[in-house]
C-alpha cells in the first residue's frame, strides 16, 4: 500500500527516498490505488529533457471529472463539494453538493455541445468567482474541450491576445462582476476584445449583476435558459492520458504571454496527492483557498486537487477588505474553515490593519495555514503564525509555478518543522538542484544558486501552446537536461530551501508574475515617450511594486508631469490591466546602457531600492553620466 497520507517526518524521508530511487514504481502505486481509470497505462513515464518531451501514464484512458465528481456520488453524494461565498456578506452562501455539482456540470457540458463545442476545441472562460466558473471548467473537461481561463481583471487587449493565441471559438462570461464596492463591466470588456477576435462564434453570458448590456444577435446568448433546458446526464468523453486538459497563460519576459499546456492524467495525480498531504486534508474538513480560478492556484487547489479528494472547497467572490478588514476571518468563523490558503500580499495588508480585526472572530477551527504566490517575509510570517494561527496552526509556505502545475517545495504540516521565510523541503518526487552560472551543480548544504529540477514530475506543463521551441528555449536551454525555474534559491545547513526571487525580467507583484517587456511596450506607445525601463522595488504590502524610469522625447514642449504619469498608467491599465500599474514613475534624461545598447536594469533596481552604495563599475557604460542624474532625482 502506498503512503498516500504522510503523517511523520520519518515517513516523509522514507517515502521521499523511494520516490527518488524508484520514481516510476512510486507514481504507479499512487495512480493505481487512488484514481479511476477507464484503461490502465502501458508505460508509466517516458522523457527526454533535450527535446523536451515528457509523457506520464502513456496509453491510459480516463476522464478527470469522473475522478472529481462521479466516483464520489455513491459515498459523498450529499456532501458539500463547493461553498460559494458571495462578494456581499448579506447575500446568502450557496452549498453545492457533489450530486448537484454532477447535474450542473452535465447540464453545462450539454449546453457546450449544443453550441457546437467538441473534443479538442478551446473555450475561453472570463468569469468572476461564481459557481459558473468552476462548473464551466469541469464541463469543458467533461466533453474533452480545452479550457483557457482568463482572470477577470485583465483588460480587453490582454483578453484578445489570449483568445487569438489559442484560437478560442467560444467565450463564457457574465454581464458583470462585483469587486468590493465596485462593479466591473465584464461583458463590455469582452465586446471590446472580440472586435479583434474574428474566430469567436459564440458568447455565453451568465447573469450576475443584472446590468443593462448589449447582446449581439447570433453570437451572444444568455446562459441560464440554455441550462434550464439541458439534460442532467452527459457521459464523460474518454481522454488519453496526455490529452490537453487546459491552457493557462503566464507572463513572459518578452511581450507575448505564454500559454502553458497541461495534460490530463499526470496533472490529476499530482494535484490530488499534493493537496491531500500539504493541507493534511481529512474527510469532513472545510478547505478555503482565497485565490481566483483565473490563476493556476485556483485550477489546482480550488477545483481539481480538492474535488479529486472528495473535499469541501470554498469559492470566495470578494476581496479581503470589503465590507471591512474582518471579512476573511468572518468567513473562517462562519464556515468553520480548517485549512486556509492565501497570498503574502493579503497577509501584509491585513497585518497593517492590526490584530483587532482578527480577534473579533473565532478562528479555533483552523488547523493549517498556507501561503502562495511569492516568498513570505519574516514579519508577515510571524504575524500570520501568532495572530491568525495562535502558534497552533503550522504555515505551509508553498513554492510552485503555473508551469509546474502543483506545489513543488513546501512543509507538510505537523510533519516538517517550519522555518520563517523558508519553503523547507522538496515535495515527494521532486528533485531540485542549485546551479552556478557556469552550469555546475552546487552539491551539499549552505549553497545559493539558480533553482532547477532535474527529473520530471507528473503535473509539469508539456509545452507552450503553438510554440514548443519557446518552451525549450525558456525552460530547458539554460542548464543541460534540467528544467530551469527562473528563480534563485538558497539551501541552508539542514537542506531547507528559501526562494530568493526571479533572476529574469519578471517581477512578482501581489503574487502576480508581471513581465517587464509588455509593460514597457505599453508605456512606449505614449506619443511623448522615447523609451522606458521597469524594475521592482520593495513594498510593504505587495512585496514588490513597479518603478518606471521613463525618458521623454525632446520635442521642445513641456508637459505637465502629473498628467503624463496618469496617462502612462492608464495606457498600462488598458493594455494589460490595473494590476500592472506603476507605483512610481521617474522621468529621466536617459537610461544607463551598455555599449551594445542594453539597458542596465541592475543599476536601476539598486537605485529604486535606495541602495546606491555599490553600483559596480559604471565607467564601462555607454553613458555613465546619466546614473548620477537618476540618483539625484530618484523618488
Amino acid at each position: 500500500m502506498s503512503n498516500y497520507h504522510i503523517k511523520t517526518l520519518e515517513e516523509y524521508f522514507q517515502v521521499y527516498r523511494k520516490s527518488i530511487r524508484e520514481p516510476e514504481n512510486f507514481w504507479e502505486e499512487i495512480a493505481e490505488e487512488h484514481f479511476l481509470w477507464r484503461k490502465k497505462w502501458d508505460n508509466v513515464l517516458s522523457w527526454d529533457f533535450s527535446k523536451p518531451e515528457v509523457k506520464w501514464f502513456e496509453g491510459a484512458k480516463l476522464n478527470i471529472t469522473e475522478n472529481c465528481i462521479d466516483r464520489h456520488l455513491a459515498t459523498r453524494g450529499d456532501k458539500t463539494a463547493i461553498i460559494f461565498e458571495p462578494n456581499n456578506p448579506d447575500e446568502a452562501s450557496q452549498h453545492i453538493t457533489y450530486r448537484q455539482l454532477y447535474e450542473q456540470v452535465c447540464r453545462m457540458a450539454n449546453v457546450l455541445k449544443s453550441q457546437g463545442v467538441k473534443k479538442g476545441d478551446r473555450v475561453c472562460i472570463y468569469l468572476p468567482m461564481i459557481p459558473e466558473l468552476a462548473i464551466s471548467v469541469l464541463a469543458c473537461a467533461r466533453i474533452g474541450a480545452i479550457h483557457s481561463v482568463v482572470f477577470a481583471g485583465f483588460s480587453s487587449t490582454a483578453l484578445a491576445t489570449r483568445i487569438n493565441d489559442c484560437d478560442c471559438q467560444m467565450v463564457i462570461t457574465a454581464d458583470g462582476s462585483y469587486r468590493g464596492a465596485k462593479t466591473i463591466d465584464l461583458k463590455g470588456i469582452v465586446d471590446e476584445a472580440l472586435l479583434s477576435c474574428p474566430d469567436v462564434k459564440n458568447v455565453l453570458v451568465a447573469k450576475r449583476i443584472n446590468s443593462d448590456i448589449n447582446m449581439k444577435d447570433e453570437r451572444d446568448v444568455w446562459l441560464q435558459p440554455l441550462l434550464d433546458n439541458a439534460s442532467t446526464n452527459c457521459p464523460a468523453e474518454i481522454m488519453a492520458s496526455e490529452d490537453t486538459l487546459f491552457i493557462l497563460y503566464t507572463s513572459g519576459s518578452t511581450g507575448k504571454p505564454k500559454g502553458m499546456v497541461h495534460s490530463t492524467a499526470g496533472y490529476m495525480v499530482y494535484t490530488a496527492y499534493t493537496f491531500k498531504n500539504i493541507f493534511q486534508y481529512r474527510e469532513n474538513d472545510v478547505y478555503w483557498c482565497t485565490a481566483d480560478i483565473g490563476w493556476i492556484t485556483g485550477h489546482s487547489y480550488i477545483v481539481y486537487g480538492p474535488l479529486s479528494n472528495g473535499a469541501t472547497t470554498i469559492m470566495f467572490e470578494g476581496v479581503p477588505q470589503y465590507p471591512d478588514y474582518g471579512r476573511f476571518w468572518q468567513i473562517v468563523e462562519k464556515h468553520k474553515v480548517n485549512q486556509f490558503y492565501t497570498a503574502p500580499t493579503a497577509i501584509r495588508a491585513l497585518a497593517k490593519q492590526g490584530s483587532e480585526w482578527v480577534e473579533k472572530y473565532d478562528l479555533s477551527s483552523l488547523k493549517v495555514l498556507g501561503t502562495v504566490g511569492e516568498p513570505i517575509n519574516e514579519e508577515a510570517w510571524h504575524w500570520y503564525n501568532e495572530t491568525v494561527g495562535k502558534k497552533r496552526s503550522p504555515i505551509v509556505d508553498t513554492w510552485w509555478q503555473t508551469e509546474t502545475g502543483g506545489i513543488m517545495i513546501s512543509p507538510i504540516p505537523f510533519v516538517t518543522p517550519t522555518k520563517p521565510t523558508y519553503a523547507t523541503l522538496p515535495f515527494i518526487g521532486i528533485q531540485p538542484a542549485l546551479m552556478d552560472e557556469t552550469g555546475e551543480e552546487l552539491k551539499g548544504n549552505q549553497k545559493e544558486g539558480r533553482l532547477c529540477i532535474k527529473y520530471p514530475w507528473p503535473s509539469m506543463a508539456r509545452t507552450i501552446w503553438g510554440n514548443h521551441q519557446r518552451y525549450k528555449d525558456t525552460y530547458f536551454s539554460t542548464f543541460e537536461n534540467k528544467y530551469f525555474t527562473g528563480d534563485g534559491a538558497l539551501r541552508d545547513e539542514v537542506g531547507y530551501y528559501r526562494i530568493t526571487g526571479r533572476v529574469d525580467d519578471v517581477i512578482i507583484v501581489s503574487g502576480h508574475n508581471l513581465g517587464t517587456a509588455p509593460i514597457e511596450d505599453a508605456i512606449n506607445e505614449h506619443p511623448a515617450v522615447a523609451e522606458s525601463a521597469i524594475v521592482g522595488f520593495p513594498h510593504d504590502i505587495k512585496g514588490s511594486a513597479l518603478y518606471g524610469y521613463v525618458t521623454l522625447k525632446d520635442t521642445g514642449e513641456t508637459r505637465n508631469q502629473d498628467n503624463l504619469k496618469k496617462e502612462i498608467n492608464q495606457l498600462i491599465s488598458d493594455r494589460i490591466g490595473a494590476i500592472a500599474k506603476l507605483d512610481k514613475i521617474q522621468f529621466t534624461e536617459g537610461l544607463p546602457k551598455t555599449r551594445s545598447g542594453k539597458i542596465m536594469r541592475r543599476i536601476l533596481r539598486k537605485i529604486a531600492e535606495k541602495d546606491t552604495s555599490n553600483l559596480g563599475d559604471i565607467s564601462t557604460l555607454l553613458n555613465p553620466e546619466v546614473v548620477q542624474n537618476i540618483i539625484d532625482n530618484s523618488l
